[in-house]
């Protein structure tokens, strides 16, 4: 087994989720996001659409990304489904993390190519910035809940009606043990062998 094959299997296999409270605040060199961007920036694309993006939230914008998700999540929620106790989360989802990511699908312009397309280029984009975060020690979580798909999240974000939000990506340090990895599914009854 090669020493290149080895070492990628070893990321692959210790990128963990770690929730933005269990972060530590530390600051990341905002040139290790630019690396990480750069990493994401080599994902497959069909057509050479390379639809993804990502809007990058660094220091103070980062409690304004929050607070403007929180509001969000309080003007467009009806009363009845409102809760203080999600609102709080989404207020101070980021209080410990470096830096927010929100990913997006940029639809291309060629239509013959499927959306279903976009969004998985977009997705194995984030996957590249999520490995080469591993690679630097950064601790990452990829978030979709609050507002992430909702209509007003590409609105905030001024995004065309085209584009799909694939997720919030919180980004910093942790002092926590990653957990083990673990499959609850086998292998083998997921790949079928003609």
């Amino acid at each position: 087994m090669s020493t290149c094959f080895q070492e990628l299997q070893h990321l692959i296999q210790n990128r963990r989720t770690v929730k933005p409270p269990q972060m530590n605040g530390e600051e990341i060199p905002d040139d290790q996001i630019r690396q990480i961007l750069a990493l994401a920036d080599w994902a497959p694309t069909h057509g050479h659409t390379e639809p993804w993006r990502f809007v990058v939230y660094a220091g103070p914008k980062v409690k304004d990304f929050c607070a403007a998700h929180a509001a969000l999540y309080r003007s467009e929620t009806p009363p009845d489904k409102f809760m203080e106790m999600k609102f709080v989360k989404l207020l101070h989802m980021g209080d410990m993390a470096s830096h927010v990511l929100v990913a997006y699908m940029r639809r291309g312009d060629l239509p013959k190519i499927p959306a279903l397309e976009e969004i998985a280029a977009t997705s194995c984009a984030i996957q590249n910035l999520l490995l080469g975060a591993t690679a630097l020690g950064i601790a990452t979580y990829w978030g979709s809940g609050g507002m992430a798909y909702h209509p007003a999240m590409k609105e905030m974000l001024q995004l065309r009606e085209e584009d799909l939000v694939l997720g919030i990506l919180y980004l910093g340090y942790t002092d926590k043990a990653v957990p083990e990895g673990k499959r609850t599914v086998a292998l083998e009854e997921k790949v079928r062998w003609m």
